[in-house]
């Protein structure tokens, strides 16, 4: 059997602890399957004395990842820092140029830095595999990079976050608002105390970056995404998704069209009857349309120690069957130039809505303006009255607003922006009109 493949692992937190651990565990059975052992030889954290659930003592330890990066007696740079500036994007950098290989579960480093550093890899003849950096234990990013290698894809999307999924299933399973389910993830461990980055959709966008780039052979950027998170749901509009028979789910997507390629993640209603809809709690998922293949679609958990762990070990064992592939699936200067698809030219179904004044001839006003975009109505809803539904008050007869929903047809995102804005300077609603994309499944 061949030497042992030498590791250098930086970040002992969650992650790299889970990946000690799956070591520890099964370090025997992963020579077997790789013909070649896997050994640790230095270690990186903040803290040294730092109590954790490994024993480390065994280990060097480097108080500067950097060293650790260019140390001689490793063959592996494992980056577990996170964050994509400071330690991490230096250390990465550093192994790079010292011809080390590189895995890392930093999609934050990756989307912003991510053609940069596979240029490195690429010029230096070494990997850089990122598998946990996208849903965790779901592996995204080998079935786009060699399974679907022969495929021509035209769609990849899916559920990117936990921690946006278990608030969006609990608001719609226990019928509980989102302030009070945020709380709730909050104290218990799935949303930070600062959830901003999830909940704002960013956390998906990082992740879409990377699955673009794979995806479509092209040097994405995520600041070519279109970002809309979850705050602006309501109970409402989870209670009047499910009377018209959908889930709302966050999504990421990114999709070839005739002007370009659309990255966009934002709240999206998609059929109860299909399988994404059935992805709940904290769950991921990652599903790719495919000219041979067909409809594919991974389902999983998209982070915890354990299944991020085995993603991470996954990556090393390539590199220790000699399995090299480029970051990207190809080599990083046949990337294509990104074209960006226009966000306002997006065409589908859509969610509206409104709050409408009780009064003679508003909402044939409202329609009227739908209309004048070519903006054709699928179905109308005029709920129960408002105390029947959570978050809203009951209707008078003084004109107060009554809640109206409309399901569009197919039209483009211009026209239905157009039209909303009408609609609110008019007058003849209450607050501004919400709207939720519906994506074809």
């Amino acid at each position: 059997m061949a030497d042992p493949l030498k590791l250098g692992i930086a970040g002992l937190g969650t992650v790299g602890a889970g990946v000690l651990d799956l070591l520890a565990q099964r370090g025997g059975a992963l020579a077997s399957n790789a013909g070649r052992g896997v050994a640790i030889s230095g270690v990186s954290a903040r803290d040294k004395n730092k109590k954790r659930a490994v024993d480390i003592s065994s280990f060097q330890w480097f108080d500067d990842p950097v060293a650790l990066a260019r140390c001689d007696d490793i063959d592996v740079f494992v980056e577990l820092i996170g964050g994509e500036e400071g330690a991490a994007k230096a250390s990465v950098e550093a192994a790079l140029k010292a011809g080390k290989h590189v895995v890392t579960a930093n999609k934050a480093l990756l989307a912003y830095h991510g053609l940069a550093l596979a240029r490195l890899a690429d010029e230096n003849g070494v990997a850089l595999n990122f598998e946990a950096a996208v849903a965790g234990g779901i592996p995204a990013i080998k079935t786009i990079r060699e399974s679907l290698l022969a495929n021509n894809i035209s769609r990849v999307y899916g559920i990117l976050n936990g921690t946006c999924n278990y608030i969006l299933t609990r608001m719609q399973k226990q019928g509980r608002n989102f302030d009070e389910v945020l709380r709730e993830a909050q104290d218990a461990g799935y949303a930070e105390a600062d959830p901003s980055f999830d909940i704002d959709g960013h956390d998906t966008a990082h992740k879409l970056t990377l699955l673009t780039t794979l995806a479509f052979g092209v040097e994405a950027s995520i600041d070519t995404i279109y970002v809309e998170g979850i705050r602006s749901i309501s109970l409402a509009d989870i209670v009047a998704a499910d009377e018209l028979g959908y889930r709302i789910k966050l999504l990421g997507i990114a999709l070839k069209t005739g002007s370009g390629i659309e990255q966009r993640v934002h709240p999206t209603m998609v059929p109860k009857n299909t399988a994404i809809a059935e992805v709940d709690g904290v769950m991921n998922c990652v599903a790719f349309d495919s000219d041979f293949a067909g409809d594919v679609m991974l389902i999983g958990p998209g982070a915890g120690a354990r299944p991020t762990a085995s993603s991470v070990l996954s990556d090393i064992l390539d590199i220790a069957r000699g399995t090299i592939m480029p970051p990207f699936g190809r080599a990083t200067n046949s990337l294509k130039a990104y074209e960006r698809a226009r966000m306002h030219a997006h065409e589908g179904g859509y969610y509206i809505a409104l709050s409408v004044f009780d009064r003679p001839g508003a909402f044939a006003a409202i329609a009227g303006r739908m209309a004048e975009q070519d903006i054709s109505l699928e179905s109308i809803v005029q709920h129960r009255p408002r105390a029947a539904l959570p978050g809203l008050d009951a209707r008078t007869d003084d004109g107060s607003p009554l809640p109206v929903v409309m399901i569009t047809h197919e039209t483009t995102e211009a026209a239905i922006r157009a039209a909303l804005r009408i609609i609110e300077k008019e007058g003849n609603v209450n607050e501004p009109p919400r709207m939720i994309r519906i994506e074809k499944m």
